[in-house]
């Protein structure tokens, strides 16, 4: 394999030779490299708040923006225009190396990380085959039998990766149904809605069609779930009732938990809230049913039977990422079986000496601190990468740095909007300040409030309310394409 430290050197190639892959290149003199995996809320924290001159930082994600997934739902029906709910990761490039790539496997022991672009391959005719491969941000190198993959290096290694969502293994789910995990899914849900309407509005299909055709299924009864049917009914009880009102009223909600309330972390009284809620909103409540397979257009529930719907939204809970799975060194919470475990100070426990490792952190949801297991939330992951963002830069800016205390987590409280304008806010278990609880239109302003001044650039922190102030006045935007 090519170093990464050694520089490049020019030859005449011999003629008929085959072409060779070579990613010379030397880091920037003197600095110690970070490699940030993942671009959520814990690895774009980081490339956000650590100190860039001192650190050579390089960042690998398949994406390259972070999602502000508290805003996903309001963007999958056009309550917000999609660029409010994402920031890129680019704004910090060249002071930063940004890869859009999957990391395949690391090697812990030589400080390695082998990458896969997340691009479409590259397939130009080469004159002569006399080309050779070059890194134009001069960090990576070659991997020897790979005309894809490439390789870097690191000091320091952050695994912010996260995770996937999880399907249970139902037969079916991959294929047929939404998941709203990403700006592309809310996109695409997007798409999805308005066409069961154009579909659905067509002279050529009867009634008994449209009503499958706008029957919309979520499974999940989590805050994601949740706020997703709570916007959707919003959309539809204002624009579709206004722009197609024959339409709106064949059009059904169901939402689906084999838990027997919807909310389960939130308070009880609280769940009490959202269901009454719904239930007067129309919005049917299937809790403890269980869906055995979809397939398109139709899935089959064990207390049901068969199911028709126009579109499937699936959102139960989280999956291994494949970087996960394929790590062997480090320990695993046995429990949850998708990440890894940490110490208090958030580094990688490794298998072979059951010792953290230091120079490599987890963090969010590809992280189990060891005897202290915290829910798989956005604040979460926040927090945690501003701990390790105080360790690393106090770590690069004086060798003497005092020891850091433990990662502590401190509970802000839980929000989630329940439509109309109403939301719930769960403060019992808070950390700091008052603990108690609010609901209705109270807790959709402080709602509101929250996820605005979360909101990460000044961009955004005028885009978002202006989208709101919009969408009020103009109503949401009806076009597909």
């Amino acid at each position: 394999m090519f170093s990464v430290q050694r520089h490049a050197v020019t030859s005449t190639p011999r003629l008929g030779a085959p072409a060779r892959r070579t990613f010379f290149g030397a880091p920037t003199q003197g600095k110690q490299r970070l490699a940030i995996l993942g671009s959520g809320w814990g690895g774009y924290e980081i490339l956000r708040a650590i100190d860039k001159k001192r650190w050579n930082v390089i960042i690998v994600s398949p994406s390259n923006y972070f999602n502000f997934t508290p805003l996903l739902a309001s963007c999958a029906v056009g309550t917000l225009e999609f660029r409010a709910a994402v920031e890129p990761v680019r704004r910090y490039t060249p002071e930063v190396v940004s890869y859009t790539a999957w990391c395949d496997s690391i090697d812990f022991k030589h400080k390695k990380l082998i990458c896969m672009p997340a691009t479409s391959p590259v397939k130009f005719a080469r004159v002569g085959d006399l080309a050779e491969n070059t890194d134009p941000n001069q960090s990576a190198s070659a991997v020897e039998g790979s005309s894809q993959k490439f390789q870097l290096t690191y000091d320091k290694l952050v695994i912010a990766v996260g995770a996937y969502s999880q399907t249970f293994n139902v037969p079916g789910v991959k294929e047929h149904a939404y998941f709203l995990k990403d700006i592309r899914d809310a996109r695409r849900i997007r798409t999805r809605v308005l066409e069961c309407f154009e579909q659905a509005n067509q002279p050529t299909i009867t009634d008994a069609d449209r009503r499958k055709l706008l029957n919309f299924c979520i499974v999940g009864g989590g805050p994601t779930g949740v706020e997703f049917a709570a916007e959707l009914h919003d959309f539809l009880h204002t624009d579709i009732r206004r722009h197609y009102p024959a339409l709106a009223r064949l059009a059904k909600i169901n939402l689906y938990d084999v838990a027997p309330n919807i909310l389960g972390g939130f308070d009880t009284g609280l769940q009490e809230y959202a269901t009454s809620k719904f239930r007067r909103e129309g919005i049917r409540l299937l809790t403890q049913h269980h869906v055995e397979r979809v397939e398109k257009d139709r899935m089959f529930v064990t207390e049901e039977g068969e199911v028709d719907f126009g579109m499937l939204v699936w959102s139960t809970g989280l999956a291994p990422n494949p970087l996960i799975q394929s790590i062997t060194e480090a320990k695993k919470d046995a429990r949850t079986k998708r990440s890894l475990v940490t110490d208090s100070h958030l580094n990688v426990v490794m298998a072979s000496t059951d010792a953290p490792d230091p120079d490599v952190f987890a963090i969010g949801d590809a992280a189990t601190i060891v005897d202290d297991p915290l829910p798989a939330t956005a604040q979460v992951a926040n927090q945690q990468a501003k701990h390790v963002t105080r360790r690393l830069n106090a770590l690069i800016r004086s060798s003497r740095a005092p020891a850091a205390a433990p990662f502590k987590f401190q509970n802000a409280g839980s929000l989630a909007y329940i439509g109309d304008w109403e939301a719930v806010f769960d403060r019992t278990k808070a950390a700091r300040g008052p603990k108690g609880k609010e609901t209705g239109r109270l807790a959709w302003l402080l709602w509101r409030s929250a996820y605005f001044t979360k909101t990460l650039s000044v961009r955004n922190k005028i885009l978002v309310p202006m989208y709101w102030f919009m969408n009020w006045i103009f109503g949401r935007d009806l076009s597909r394409f």
